[in-house]
C-alpha cells in the first residue's frame, strides 16, 4: 500500500487553459496575412513587370465609319392558319459611309425585296422560337443582293411584331 499511495499525487495540478498559445496564434496569423496582403499588394509577390506602366488608360478603338438608313414600316396581312392578323415590321441597314447616298438611292428596291419575301413567308414560320434569326438572315442577304456586295454590313430589326 505505501507504494500505492506514492503512486497517487495529493493534490491535483491545476490545468494550463492554453489560451496563452491561442494569443500568439491569433496574433502570428495577423502579422502573416498582413504581410501576405502587403507583399502582393506592392507588387513583391506576383507583381507586375517594371516596364510595364500600372495605371495605364485602356485603349479604345474608334467606331467604324458607318451609318444607318431607316426603312420605312412594313404591315403585312397574314392569311388564315395563324393566331396573329398582321405583321408590323420595322428595320434599319448599317452602312459604310461611303455607300450611304447609293443605299439610298436602292432604298425603294430593298422594301419591294423585303415586303414580298415577308408577305412569301408562311405564317405557322413566323412563329417559331428562331424564326427571327432566320428572317433576319435572309433579309440581310435580299438587302445586300440588291444594293451590291460589300454595301450593307447588317440588318437591324426594330420592330417585328404579330397582332
Amino acid at each position: 500500500m505505501a507504494n500505492a499511495e506514492a503512486d497517487m499525487p495529493t493534490a491535483e495540478a491545476p490545468r494550463k487553459s492554453g489560451l496563452k498559445g491561442l494569443i500568439i496564434g491569433v496574433v502570428l496569423a495577423a502579422l502573416l496575412g498582413g504581410g501576405g496582403f502587403y507583399a502582393v499588394w506592392s507588387g513583391l509577390i506576383l507583381g507586375q513587370n517594371d516596364n510595364e506602366e500600372t495605371y495605364a488608360a485602356p485603349v479604345v478603338p474608334g467606331l467604324p465609319d458607318i451609318g444607318f438608313v431607316p426603312i420605312t414600316p412594313i404591315l403585312v396581312s397574314l392569311g388564315p392558319g395563324t393566331n396573329a392578323k398582321h405583321l408590323r415590321f420595322h428595320a434599319q441597314l448599317e452602312v459604310e459611309k461611303a455607300y450611304l447616298k447609293d443605299v439610298e438611292m436602292l432604298l425603294p428596291r430593298v422594301v419591294d425585296v423585303l415586303n414580298s419575301y415577308l408577305r412569301a413567308i408562311e405564317p405557322a414560320e413566323l412563329e417559331e422560337p428562331g424564326a427571327l434569326t432566320m428572317i433576319r438572315s435572309q433579309m440581310l442577304r435580299r438587302a445586300q443582293i440588291v444594293t451590291g456586295e460589300g454595301r450593307v454590313r447588317d440588318l437591324l430589326i426594330m420592330e417585328f411584331v404579330l397582332n
